[in-house]
């Protein structure tokens, strides 16, 4: 954020960014908004979750505190719109029909595989499994073949959100609720399976029930075969590997290929000024955020995708992710994109708190699959 706002002012020295303390994610920078529109003192710009978009969006419009940002879009010139705004990434930003934001962050879960521990429990890193399962058989014999080292790691235990939930769902071609009435919609074999393969990551792939930064240091240190990770860290879990072993990403292992999706994780900046000179400003620091520098500099600085048609091209990241093809993984995986949804009422971080103890209660054997999902419905 701080060399994109850099950047952006000194090409437009009438307008200064200053950012408040950040949140740690995306569940907790939601809460302080909430409390932030009760009295009065929201952000003039914010970047929403996906999946708390539409239901922080519901909060603001009650008071008048969110910007449709629909006609600022429309009185821009057309070639403009579109070619930096493919309608799919404009739909991510939309809620109930009225584009609310637009993506600044997007991603979608990859794998980062260990190629020595990979060969050494008999796997090909150039032709890694394409389903869950088969990943969870290789797990277990790079957990044999090397003591010590653990096969798999799939951090949904302990996430912040629910985004790797979402993820083993829609891999299988489910979804999260039925809009007709409300409740959740893997109550069935589908969600049975999920719980099950959860179990099997540390019963077969011997994962271990750290926190996420942990289990990232594992990996970095050598000590995990593959994985499962947001593509945000890419650049980060480079560096810190430096020579020690060959890394690669790899695309995530969908389990169903006809219908299965991945949730689209990230956010998009939303306007909650209310003086108009301000509005116009931060129309103006949006329109940079998700233009072709800035997503450069996103792009090169994390691992996300482009929110943006142009900066793909020649004259910004073409280049890069030639040199770069760990950085270019997630973009294979844009047509198996969809919305990363919140539950309806207003309760999702709440629901997904509970959830998670639930399913690290079954990733550690103390309960069932069965009663894992009984109480997670």
């Amino acid at each position: 954020h701080e060399p994109i706002a850099a950047e952006f002012m000194k090409q437009r020295p009438d307008i200064k960014i200053a950012y408040r303390a950040p949140a740690a994610n995306y569940d907790e920078g939601h809460q302080v908004m909430l409390r932030a529109a009760v009295t009065n003192q929201l952000p003039d710009v914010y970047y929403a979750g996906y999946h708390l978009l539409a239901e922080l969006t519901h909060t603001l419009e009650r008071r008048n505190q969110i910007l449709d940002l629909g006609p600022l879009l429309e009185a821009e010139p057309a070639e403009w719109r579109e070619a930096n705004y493919a309608p799919a990434i404009l739909s991510v930003g939309q809620v109930d029909g009225v584009q609310r934001g637009l993506g600044v962050a997007a991603s979608s879960c990859v794998m980062y595989v260990n190629e020595d521990l990979v060969r050494a429990g008999g796997g090909d890193p150039d032709n890694m499994p394409t389903t869950l399962d088969e990943i969870i058989t290789l797990a277990a014999k790079i957990k044999d073949a090397t003591p010590g080292v653990s096969g798999i790691t799939y951090n949904v235990h302990d996430w912040p959100d629910d985004w790797l939930w979402q993820t083993l769902i829609f891999q299988e071609g489910g979804e999260l609720y039925d809009p007709a009435t409300g409740k959740v919609a893997y109550n069935n074999e589908l969600g049975l399976h999920v719980l099950e393969d959860a179990r099997r990551f540390v019963a077969e792939g011997g994962m271990k029930l750290i926190n996420f930064d942990e289990s990232r240091q594992q990996f970095v240190a050598g000590q995990t075969g593959i994985q499962f990770d947001t593509p945000a860290r890419v650049r980060q879990v480079t560096e810190l590997i430096g020579d020690k072993f060959k890394m690669r990403t790899v695309a995530f292992p969908v389990s169903n290929k006809e219908n299965g999706k991945l949730p689209t994780g990230g956010n998009a900046a939303i306007i909650t000024a209310k003086d108009e000179a301000k509005q116009k400003a931060a129309w103006e620091f949006i329109k940079f955020v998700t233009g072709p520098q800035a997503q450069t500099i996103v792009v090169e600085t994390t691992g996300y995708m482009p929110t943006n048609k142009l900066a793909t091209g020649p004259d910004y990241l073409g280049p890069f992710y030639e040199a770069n093809p760990n950085f270019a993984t997630v973009t294979s995986q844009i047509d198996r994109s969809r919305p990363w949804q919140g539950y309806p009422g207003g309760n999702s971080v709440r629901i997904w708190r509970t959830q998670r103890d639930i399913i690290a209660n079954v990733m550690r054997g103390d309960v069932t699959p069965e009663d894992g999902l009984a109480q997670i419905v």
